[in-house]
């Protein structure tokens, strides 16, 4: 049985942490020429799980798959983290 006091420690490397911003990028740019809203669109990706909520336009259902969505959960979270607190 696992111990629920303890914290569990995270770490991610930096190649991912560019290789997600850029995707987040990417996907952002695909979103915003098709017409998109692209915070709705990727929060509804997030949230679901479904890659419907993202364009395939210039490959963008494709680069946001190969990506775990925690991974841009955490992305999104350290750039706002950074640019409001630090």
């Amino acid at each position: 049985m696992r111990k629920i006091n303890n914290t569990q420690y995270f770490n991610v490397q930096k190649d991912t942490e560019a290789f997600v911003a850029d995707v987040i990028h990417q996907v952002y740019l695909a979103l915003t020429e098709k017409g998109y809203n692209p915070v709705n669109q990727i929060v509804g990706y997030v949230m679901s799980g479904d890659p419907t909520y993202i364009t395939s336009h210039k490959g963008a259902r494709s680069l946001i798959m190969k990506v775990e969505r925690d991974e841009i959960i955490e992305e999104l979270l350290r750039y706002y983290i950074d640019g409001v607190f630090i």
